[in-house]
């Protein structure tokens, strides 16, 4: 017995047929319900007449069509993005076919060939399935930490970013605050805080930012370890970077939660700046803990003390290493240190140096532990159009360069480094300013120039007859 694949469109008419074939329905009452013309109806009433149910089924299904593309084209593809693009995507894959192999094949064609010569998987087949692990047992064995960019003051002021450090044991809030961007100097602050009240965690696990984990881990130069690995290094706080924003779940869920909650709380507070808002923070902490925090599997907190013997300000900055030139000058984010030529500096000609850069703005040159006195020279009053810029820190330059080119409409100032805007006032944040003012205040000429058309020429006198 054979089966017969039909539609609905084929049952349907089918069913017209049979009606029609009993003298049931009149032709043009069938023409009518099967949307065709009275002389196609004879046909199908023919053929059904004399084939049966079968006749009334598509005779092409299951055949290629007779549009397709020959096999020897479809091998021809198929090796040569093999060959040449075996990491392309179907799109790409059939322009450059296109472009420099002058072989046109439509994307979805391509992408069905690349399907089935398993060169390309779809984004749906490709998604990893996240599955769920276990919290910590202990308070302080895990830390999450993540930055949160968002209108945290709605209209009533720019967007910022909260910096959430959350217990995976028990997703307790553990440090809340709010800073202008996600940078190397507001997790400082943010992390001397956290130290000061709750002690030193186990270890800490962020996203692959900048801040937490070196791009290139092949680099030459460096020793692989970013700023902020460097001083959690020093406190002896390990740094894990998860490969998934799915691993770090718990202060995502908090990010929601909070970008909920916390907004509406500032609004009815009527709080529309950093300052008042991170006063405010203490109290909503205390309260969303009492509300949603969970109780750990053990009671035991693995927070250590602090070593009385390191100082926090010393660790929490930012620390290069520069040499010194035959002229006692080190080189240092565009500017030039000048060493006092007397005492200790004079001996440093090829040594190398420390950089102490503060988040409070001040500078510090130290060899061996021993500051140095220097002066300071600006090559530079603006930054070069290349300037790499985080995707994070994005919103504030652009905020910092409309700032600056309001008050001053005649320079393009876009600052060196990104992260020297979240400092306080000091020597890397106002050095632009203070040269701005300094040729400002110079005295301008009173000189005036004339024009050519000004100048009085004198003809010569005529002749005397």
């Amino acid at each position: 017995m054979d089966i017969v694949l039909m539609s609905k469109r084929e049952l349907n008419r089918l069913d017209v047929l049979a009606r029609l074939d009993g003298d049931r329905l009149t032709v043009l009452a069938a023409a009518g319900l099967m949307n065709v013309t009275p002389r196609q109806t004879y046909r199908l009433l023919s053929r059904y007449r004399e084939g049966g149910a079968s006749a009334i089924a598509n005779q092409r299904r299951g055949r290629p069509s007779n549009n397709r593309l020959s096999d020897e084209v479809r091998d021809h593809a198929i090796a040569l993005v093999r060959q040449l693009y075996p990491d392309f995507g179907p799109t790409l894959a059939a322009e450059k076919l296109e472009e420099c192999h002058d072989l046109k094949v439509s994307r979805e064609t391509l992408r069905n060939w690349m399907r089935q010569a398993g060169i390309w998987v779809s984004r749906a087949e490709r998604k990893r399935i996240q599955q769920p692990r276990y919290r910590r047992e202990h308070v302080g064995e895990l830390v999450q930490i993540d930055g949160s960019e968002h209108r945290w003051f709605e209209d009533r002021a720019a967007p910022c970013t909260l910096l959430v450090f959350v217990d995976d044991a028990t997703s307790r809030l553990m440090e809340l605050r709010f800073v202008a961007s996600e940078s190397t100097f507001a997790y400082f602050e943010a992390l001397k805080a956290y130290l000061g009240r709750h002690g030193k965690p186990v270890a800490f696990y962020s996203d692959k930012h900048s801040i937490f984990r070196v791009s290139n881990e092949n680099a030459v130069s460096g020793n692989g370890m970013t700023q902020f690995g460097r001083a959690l290094s020093e406190l002896n706080i390990e740094i894990l970077c998860a490969n998934t924003s799915q691993a770090k779940g718990r202060v995502e869920r908090a990010h929601h939660t909070l970008q909920d909650r916390l907004v509406k709380e500032l609004r009815l507070a009527g709080i529309s700046t950093i300052e008042a808002a991170n006063a405010f923070l203490l109290g909503f902490v205390a309260h969303y803990n009492a509300r949603f925090a969970k109780p750990p599997a053990h009671d035991k907190d693995l927070h250590r003390l602090l070593d009385p013997r390191q100082d926090l300000d010393q660790i929490l900055c930012w620390r290069e290493q520069r040499k010194v030139s035959h002229q006692l000058v080190v080189n240092y984010n565009q500017m030039k240190l000048t060493l006092q030529s007397q005492g200790l500096a004079v001996r440093l000609r090829g040594k190398v140096v420390e950089i102490y850069d503060f988040p409070d703005g001040r500078l510090e040159v130290r060899w061996k532990g021993r500051s140095l006195p220097y002066t300071a020279f600006d090559k530079l009053q603006r930054v070069s159009h290349a300037a790499i810029v985080e995707n994070k820190r994005l919103g504030e330059i652009l905020a910092w360069i409309k700032e600056r080119q309001d008050s001053q409409s005649r320079f393009n100032t876009v600052p060196k480094g990104p992260r020297r805007s979240s400092q306080k006032s000091g020597l890397m944040k106002n050095r632009t300013l203070r040269m701005n003012e300094a040729s400002n205040s110079a005295p301008k000429s009173s000189r005036r120039r004339r024009r050519r058309s000004d100048t009085m020429v004198g003809a010569a006198p005529s002749p005397v007859p």
